[in-house]
């Protein structure tokens, strides 16, 4: 399981178990060793340490953010400060850096005001046997809809609802996103946490069981991140509907780690804890308070 560095360390910046279930470590194993690299909104190195250290690739990293530039630059080769929301950042990149066999964006998508654009630009960067590798929060998952439910769709530091994402995307609609630049998907993975396992445990335990069952019965309720590698249409081979795609229970002792660590938040003191679904509802409020900065950012990136 993946931990925060140290007391000091960036909102994004935690170690990654590379054999482990999580978003980044999908990523990673899907690079694969020795590639040319582009990483976009790269944050503070936390995966493109691994890139150029762990899968001995050459790497170019993307981040806009100050500090998390400083951060970055030990690990790639080169660094640029550009803005992803200038549609000719990847014009920039191309004249300075030329073409890559792997553009990645994980956990960035979701961050600027049209992913369509960026992910086009990423496309534009690939060679003749690139590929892109994205990352990207599912806002279908079921402790989303308990929030909706609640009638309290709360932004927060960190998660699904990080107060940092602009846009939002369920199965098909990060189908779509992919197929519109003229990509099709040749590998995709989910990551899976059912709601006890997520930042919205307690939202969840207070919904009569009848409504949670019902939110159950979408068969994509507990995917937390959809993780794809795609190439350009014309080359694809075995192209993936994510529609498709199974989605496996999380093992037990993933599951146990996750929901140990989740129990242990309580609701924050400006929370409304009234419910909207009748009256008589009781509300389970752990006893302890547990600092949300140690557990942060494991839930992307352990």
């Amino acid at each position: 399981m993946a931990k925060r560095n140290s007391k000091t360390a960036h909102k994004y910046e935690y170690d990654i178990d590379l054999g482990s279930d999580v978003a980044p470590a999908r990523v990673l194993r899907m690079v694969g060793t020795g590639k040319k690299v582009l990483e976009i909104g790269a944050g503070p190195g936390s995966i493109t340490r691994h890139l150029s250290g762990t899968l001995g690739c050459d790497v170019v990293a993307l981040e806009i953010e100050p500090e998390a530039l400083e951060k970055l630059k030990p690990f790639a080769r080169s660094v640029y400060k550009l803005d992803l929301n200038d549609p000719t950042w990847h014009q920039k990149i191309q004249v300075l850096e030329g073409k890559f066999d792997v553009v990645i964006a994980a956990d960035v998508l979701e961050h600027v005001y049209d992913p369509w654009t960026v992910l086009n630009g990423m496309k534009a960067l690939l060679n003749d046997t690139g590929s892109v590798i994205l990352s990207i929060p599912h806002v279908g998952h079921s402790a989303v809809a308990a929030c909706l439910l609640d009638e309290d769709f709360q932004y927060g530091p960190w998660g699904l609802l990080d107060k940092t994402h602009i846009r939002f995307f369920g199965i098909k609609n990060v189908q779509a996103l992919i197929q519109s630049q003229g990509l099709e998907i040749e590998q995709a993975e989910y990551v899976v946490r059912t709601p006890q396992m997520t930042e919205f445990a307690h939202r969840w335990a207070r919904l009569p069981e009848d409504v949670r069952n019902a939110l159950e019965r979408n068969r994509y309720s507990h995917v937390y991140q959809v993780v794809t590698r795609s190439v350009p249409r014309e080359r694809a081979v075995g192209k993936i509907d994510l529609m498709s795609v199974d989605v496996p229970a999380p093992e037990k002792k993933v599951a146990s780690y996750w929901e140990s660590v989740m129990s242990s938040f309580s609701p924050g003191s400006d929370s409304d804890l009234r419910s909207t679904m009748g009256d008589g509802l009781a509300v389970r409020v752990h006893s302890g308070r547990t600092p949300i900065g140690r557990f942060a950012r494991r839930l992307f990136g352990s």
